[in-house]
């Protein structure tokens, strides 16, 4: 299941909103998405949507979540980390009218340089790709367990399959 949430900005973000129900209505994406669309005017046709969620529902989705896709607020993608997600970050853009500047921009930039623990997405035609390399790229991340480890094990997981895969 993708969920993907907005945050409660008073300032729609049709885009992100759209580009996932397109993606959802092409086929590019095959699971379940539920969106958390906030003050947004566009509603989603192709994907389960709720203006607002409770705590615990937030709690829950970002619980069952494969992959989480927020919006540049802090709080947004820190909870996606807390649960152990690396989140897909669209920040919002001033050029869009989805924010009074670019501040989400800018921090969204400065944490993943930083801490390398977000996969930011700034052009709207990208989060396509994103999606579909979501597990090869967040393996390059830094989340709650050492991305080092985390790598040499999945690495040697793969090795020992392989030794025992037929031929």
């Amino acid at each position: 299941m993708i969920f993907v949430t907005v945050g409660t900005h008073e300032q729609p973000f049709n885009r992100l909103i759209k580009k996932i129900d397109n993606l959802v209505a092409n086929g590019d994406i095959k699971e379940k998405v539920i969106v958390q669309t906030g003050f947004s005017t566009y509603i989603p046709k192709h994907c389960e949507a709720h203006k607002m969620m409770s705590f615990e529902e937030m709690q829950q989705a970002l619980k069952d979540a494969r992959i989480v896709i927020t919006h540049g607020g802090p709080s947004s993608f820190i909870e996606a980390l807390q649960f152990g997600k690396v989140p897909i970050v669209v920040p919002r853009q001033e050029k869009f009218n989805e924010h009074v500047n670019n501040h989400q921009v800018d921090f969204t930039k400065l944490i993943a340089k930083r801490m390398n623990n977000i996969i930011p997405v700034y052009d709207i035609d990208d989060l396509k790709k994103t999606i579909e390399d979501y597990d090869h790229i967040s393996k390059g991340k830094n989340t709650g367990k050492s991305s080092n480890n985390y790598y040499f094990n999945d690495r040697l997981n793969d090795i020992v399959v392989s030794m025992f895969k037929q031929n």
